[in-house]
């Protein structure tokens, strides 16, 4: 065993341990359509907001579709931003994926908000109509720290959409999977999902008379605006410091990177969202794009690796579907 140090590379970590990452044949397309959003919250990793003019294009989404339609082993798309339904081309890029794929499930990571931002008044009942998975963020169960995160009212909105989707059916055992998002709020790891889960459905329910499927609690990784914000309090070294020391060898074979596809707005591939936002390519090759590729051809390829995957290793492990590890 390894002494937890900063200055051992994750790759040279994973070696001393006797671990690969070892990619396998994609079952996820992660599709970012943009990093315009209605929110700026501090734990973003990928800097998005409201000023954001990354959009991708309605021709990159048609070709993205083009790519989906003969890669069989592509079983989950799922929809990121900024807020993907910003993007003019959402619901078009939806109706185009059932027309060809009606088997897979498409997710929606949903900030909440934007159910209720005018222009997308009937944006919940389109996603119910087409039986898309939504994965909302929601850092906790308290206004105070939901605020403190995502902006002022933010957990008042939260509360209303879900209500919202409750209505519709999500959440409520209909076939209609509604997922809630916790990051932490600081320099600190997760606490125990399944534990966590029960007090956000106790609180929730109590509360609000809200339902809702499984929580998902994820690692704030130490990019972007979260870096900017370590930086600014000074604990940007001891939570990198942190996340070394909780290494977790239990995580690696369940880390998204081995079966994920991720593509940015322009059509570019990579290995997860991280190394989408740090500009890490899929397979260590510049300016790849996704219609150059066979998802057939891709078992084995190389994992781009960085220090900033000891976020999704430690603890109980991170990913995008919450938890790794217990």
């Amino acid at each position: 065993m390894l002494v937890a140090d900063r200055s051992i590379a994750f790759e040279e970590r994973l070696k001393g341990e006797g671990l690969r990452l070892a990619r396998k044949s994609p079952s996820v397309l992660q599709v970012n359509l943009g990093k315009l959003c209605n929110l700026a919250c501090v734990h973003c990793h990928v800097n998005a907001g409201p000023g954001r003019k990354e959009i991708m294009s309605e021709e990159t989404i048609d070709r993205v579709v083009d790519w989906i339609a003969r890669s069989p082993s592509i079983d989950t798309i799922d929809l990121t931003g900024g807020a993907p339904e910003m993007n003019p081309g959402f619901r078009e890029f939806i109706l185009k994926v059932r027309a060809i794929r009606p088997e897979v499930t498409i997710i929606d990571r949903c900030n909440l908000t934007i159910l209720l931002e005018p222009g997308y008044e009937t944006l919940a009942e389109f996603l119910a109509l087409h039986r898309v998975k939504v994965v909302a963020s929601m850092p906790c169960y308290q206004p105070e720290n939901v605020n403190l995160q995502r902006g002022e009212g933010v957990f008042d909105g939260s509360i209303e959409a879900l209500k919202r989707l409750n209505a519709l059916g999500y959440g409520k055992d209909s076939g209609l999977v509604l997922n809630l998002v916790y990051n932490p709020i600081g320099a600190v790891l997760p606490p125990n999902q399944k534990e966590l889960e029960f007090d956000y459905k106790e609180a929730l329910r109590a509360e609000f008379g809200i339902e809702f499927d499984r929580l998902f609690t994820i690692t704030n990784m130490p990019i972007a605006r979260f870096l900017t914000q370590l930086r600014r309090e000074g604990k940007a070294d001891s939570y990198n410091q942190l996340l070394v020391e909780n290494f977790n060898p239990a995580s690696i074979d369940g880390l998204m990177c081995c079966d994920t596809v991720s593509v940015d707005w322009e059509g570019r591939v990579f290995d997860c969202d991280f190394n989408q936002m740090l500009g890490l390519p899929l397979g260590r090759v510049e300016n790849r794009f996704l219609w150059e590729l066979e998802s057939e051809g891709l078992e084995n390829e190389a994992i781009a690796m960085g220090n900033h995957c000891y976020g999704c290793t430690a603890g109980a492990g991170s990913s995008c579907g919450g938890a790794l590890d217990g």
